[in-house]
């Protein structure tokens, strides 16, 4: 339970995690030459966690990439917990952030969204990681500036502005987890959507009554023949970002 508690953000202690997320200087000490830094120890934790899963992320894990000992690894970051927080920032640190400023809104909008769908693809932990506490680093820090100017000029108000970036990504996120799972069942499962239905449809028909649920009959229908599975994750953002930026206009246009 307490190692599980650590993968979220903010769970190590605040004041060593800013410390680390803005790199402070510490005191120099008399001693060998250190062979990595902070930076090579998030990297290479952000590896792990990319390949195999932030639940395949140790202190160890780390230190057998680096060729270093475990205890080497506590040098330069105290933990697991405080390791969460500064792989999440340098993630968003390193995320591409279009230039908005001759957008219409909602290309701005749509911008931002594109922009973490893209990072949840190539860090899909991140989908599944905690943030009521997000780690205040310089990641975060112009992470929310540029999503917050896909708002600014728009009339809204400030709590309004901040909600919007919350609705926008909550929903970014929520899909980008039905993608990851759909690769995951594959890879769990060796087979595809389409083979894993096959397999199931001859047993399924004998107990599934089509009058009893003729909508979910004829609906599933079409549907498992449109995306060749129960869900489409490309589908499911298209038509949930039209309606999520319907969703905004009302409240922006209004004004």
């Amino acid at each position: 339970m307490a190692e599980q508690s650590r993968d979220r953000s903010s769970a190590g202690d605040p004041v060593r995690t800013l410390e680390l997320l803005w790199r402070v200087p510490v005191a120099s000490v008399r001693g060998p030459k250190q062979r990595s830094s902070v930076d090579a120890v998030v990297a290479a934790a952000i590896g792990i966690a990319d390949t195999d899963g932030i639940g395949a992320l140790t202190m160890r894990a780390v230190a057998t990439k680096l060729g270093l000992t475990p205890m080497a690894t506590y040098t330069y970051v105290p933990g697991k917990a405080e390791l969460v927080d500064l792989m999440l920032d340098a993630v968003y640190q390193e995320m591409s952030r279009a230039d908005l400023a001759e957008l219409p809104w909602r290309d701005r909008v749509a911008t931002i969204a594109a922009e973490n769908r893209a990072m949840l693809v190539r860090h899909p932990w991140v989908a599944y990681l905690p943030t009521a506490r997000p780690p205040l680093g310089p990641g975060v820090a112009a992470k929310y500036e540029h999503e917050l100017r896909a708002f600014d000029g728009l009339g809204l108000d400030d709590l309004e502005m901040d909600a919007a970036v919350t609705y926008v990504l909550g929903f970014v996120t929520s899909v980008a987890r039905i993608a990851i799972d759909t690769e995951r069942a594959a890879a769990d499962s060796a087979m595809s959507d389409r083979q894993w239905w096959e397999r199931a449809a001859p047993l399924l028909a004998q107990f599934f009554d089509d009058e009893r649920y003729p909508l979910a009959a004829r609906i599933g229908a079409v549907a498992g023949q449109a995306y060749d599975s129960a869900y489409s994750a490309d589908h499911a953002y298209e038509f949930g970002l039209a309606r999520v930026l319907d969703g905004l206009a009302q409240l922006i246009e209004n004004r």
